[in-house]
């Protein structure tokens, strides 16, 4: 078993959704998985939440959605979305999501 952080900052869902497909995979492998959701990928919860993505849904239920950068949720706006959809706000680094706990953890990082 591995441990896997997904970084994911890239704000097309495409690219984001590739991000969940994957954490939700490596999940099922036996794999322990964390999204932490950092830079322009903060302004996606507020379309996931309102189409109610079944994966996305099933992720933060499951708290693999790790948490959400406040710093860029009130840079880009969507603070106030953000915070309603009840995934923590980190501010760790800077008041940005850093990853030196998860590195300090023996997590692997991977970035989309």
């Amino acid at each position: 078993m591995k441990k896997i952080l997904i970084y994911a900052m890239e704000g097309k869902k495409m690219c984001f959704l590739h991000a969940l497909m994957n954490a939700k995979q490596l999940k099922e492998q036996g794999n322990e998985v964390k999204i932490i959701i950092e830079g322009e990928a903060c302004k996606l919860i507020g379309e996931l939440e309102k189409e109610n993505n079944n994966l996305y849904v099933e992720l933060k239920a499951s708290k693999i959605i790790a948490g959400v950068c406040l710093a860029c949720s009130k840079v880009l706006g969507v603070f106030e979305t953000n915070e309603a959809s009840g995934i923590p706000l980190l501010a760790d680094m800077m008041g940005h999501a850093g990853i030196a706990q998860y590195l300090s953890n023996g997590y692997e990082t991977v970035v989309f």
